[in-house]
């Protein structure tokens, strides 16, 4: 048994620390248990590497999307109206065998335009999204 040192008459001047443990791991097991589904809803996309497509669908079998500086939106080398681009992707998804989505970008585009495309195709079925860069080649600079 515990012997205190306190008289009987004096009041009780010790911090009690068992509930503020108690309560701290309450919370810490809540915050376990709610970090799962606190993550950020976005949209996958693939990222491209040297090679990768090697032994994949043809390049040509997949549904292109361009987007130039100008604000011109095609679908695999069509001029499409931006009001119509939903409707345009998902005919073209119906001849895609496995259901993706390659946007491709000149480097003056805005990111938010490019996130339109792609929140855009995933509504029309798109399985898969992948953004790749313009490969135009940008003019060299005299004097360099």
């Amino acid at each position: 048994m515990a012997i205190s040192s306190q008289k009987a008459d004096e009041p009780i001047t010790e911090i009690n620390v068992t509930p503020l443990v108690d309560v701290c791991l309450v919370l810490v097991i809540i915050f376990m248990a709610v970090a799962p589904f606190a993550m950020v809803a976005g949209i996958k996309v693939l990222e491209s590497r040297a090679k990768a497509a090697e032994g994949k669908v043809n390049a040509d079998e997949n549904v292109r999307v361009k987007l130039t500086v100008a604000g011109v939106v095609s679908v695999n080398d069509d001029a499409v109206d931006p009001a119509g681009l939903g409707a345009a992707i998902a005919r073209a998804l119906l001849a895609s065998r496995d259901k993706m989505v390659t946007v491709t970008a000149d480097e003056g585009n805005r990111v938010g335009q490019v996130v339109e495309i792609l929140d855009t195709a995933r509504q029309a079925g798109a399985q898969k999204l992948a953004i790749m860069r313009s490969q135009e080649e940008k003019p060299k600079e005299a004097g360099g």
